[in-house]
């Protein structure tokens, strides 16, 4: 059932209501939940758990579920509340809803837990479930192999349509998804892929190996997530293949976990171009220490980085003393620079995550921006010139002018070049943020206006 957000917040807030009570009603409990995705029973639960007096109601809510649904549910909540649902289970429970969950997840599930319950609930699984959990929690976070699932089609080279098709029935129920099949050899390793609509089409009597696609886009299990993603996005898959050092197929990543290493990892950019630590949850959710530790770092280190800035404005104590109208554009002069600055450090950091921007294209973009940069600070000067004339006359108006131009070209500049500096360096593009941008040039911005200035009024 399709609901609009007004009707889906009503069935939320009656379902909360309903748990909260001393003795809900199940029937009532079970209505409900028929009527709401897995995905919004999830947020429900996230938010009752929250709050750990009201952890039974949460309990309660995977009690009326089935043990499919349960398992779903239980996907989409964060790993943090995950574990207090677990924490709360026997392990009969868990391996119930362990054997649902789809393999990426139920491995996910299994890192979280500490290493007394993993051995317990190793010791009660099925040999080949066992064997295929422990490869699966085994890879690198971050990498191809964490993120991808074993639930996949895959078809044996040498069969025909109508054999292929048998299979597919056989495996589906399993699988993650059968829009997209596999073809592998003998050895397990990946020859070939086909759509599900080009085999329902062909000739039941065909060969497989005749109409499958052999240039197939794969991936390695020790690719970084967030290329994974950039491979789906750009080929427009529906599931990318992911096989090890051997060429052996081991899994594939499918668009909707590509889609939420995209958010992620967006997500993580955002937070290091404001020059904030990685969350390790939604900021609604993450504690206030948390919060507080993540921010306060690099906030002291620009504190004392401005310092350099009212050094600068010391060190020029005469020239400003001659000519105060000076003071007045000070403000306008470095915010100039540091916004123009922190543009360009935002464009090149999203280039670099998106593959457009590479180091080996510094040169091409130096010139770029240096055209852009250049006319961008000519235009900023035209407009501010004549207010710098009526402050305090045309000596005041050329030094302003002149210092706009310097102070964007030179923010430009430090905005641009920053990132691949670091990139060049291995560290992480996305630390070249809006704020350490803008802290450079305000430091560098005060020596460069007021340079300018006690040479011209010195010559004047």
């Amino acid at each position: 059932m399709s609901l609009n957000d007004e009707t889906l917040q009503e069935l939320k807030t009656e379902l909360l209501d309903e748990l909260v009570k001393e003795e809900p009603s199940k029937t009532l409990l079970s209505e409900r939940l028929s009527e709401i995705r897995s995905a919004d029973i999830g947020e429900v639960l996230e938010e009752l758990i929250e709050e750990d007096e009201k952890l039974p109601a949460a309990l309660s809510v995977l009690d009326i579920l089935s043990t499919e649904r349960a398992a779903n549910v239980l996907g989409y909540l964060p790993g943090e509340s995950q574990l207090e649902v677990v924490g709360e289970l026997t392990d009969t429970q868990v391996l119930k809803l362990l054997e649902e969950m789809g393999s990426d997840e139920r491995a996910d599930l299994f890192n979280l837990l500490d290493e007394d319950r993993r051995e317990a609930l190793l010791r009660r699984m099925a040999h080949q479930e066992r064997e295929d959990l422990k490869r699966l929690s085994s890879y690198e976070e971050g990498t191809a192999g964490a993120i991808m699932t074993s639930d996949y089609v895959a078809i044996a080279s040498g069969m025909t349509v109508s054999q292929a098709m048998m299979r597919v029935r056989q495996t589906a129920p399993d699988a993650e998804t059968v829009y997209q099949l596999y073809v592998l050899d003998s050895d397990g390793q990946l020859i070939g892929t086909m759509s599900l609509r080009q085999l329902m089409v062909a000739r039941p009597g065909a060969l497989v190996d005749d109409i499958m696609i052999k240039d197939v886009i794969h991936t390695p299990v020790d690719e970084e997530q967030e290329e994974v993603a950039r491979i789906v996005a750009r080929y427009d898959l529906l599931a990318l293949p992911v096989i090890d050092a051997d060429g052996r197929m081991v899994g594939i990543v499918t668009h909707d976990d590509a889609m939420d290493v995209a958010e992620s990892e967006a997500t993580e950019d955002i937070h290091k171009g404001m020059s904030i630590g990685q969350l390790e949850d939604g900021v609604s959710r993450v504690p206030l220490w948390s919060l507080y530790r993540k921010r306060v770092t690099w906030l002291v280190l620009l504190v004392f980085a401005n310092l350099f800035s009212g050094a600068g404005i010391a060190y020029f104590e005469d020239t400003i003393a001659a000519q105060v109208a000076l003071v007045f554009f000070l403000p306008l002069l470095i915010g100039s620079g540091g916004n123009a600055g922190a543009q360009a450090a935002t464009l090149m950091v999203r280039g670099m995550a998106t593959g457009d921007v590479g180091v080996k294209d510094w040169s091409k973009m130096l010139g770029r921006e240096l055209l852009v940069a250049g006319s961008l600070g000519l235009t900023m000067a035209l407009a501010v010139a004549p207010i710098g004339i009526m402050r305090g006359g045309d000596a005041v108006g050329i030094i302003v002018a002149l210092s706009m131009v310097t102070i964007v070209l030179f923010g430009s500049m430090i905005g641009m070049c920053l990132p691949f500096l670091l990139e060049r360096f291995k560290v992480d593009p996305a630390t070249a943020s809006a704020p350490l941008v803008t802290t450079l040039i305000d430091a560098t911005g005060v020596i460069i206006y007021f340079s300018i200035a006690t040479s011209i009024l010195t010559t004047i």
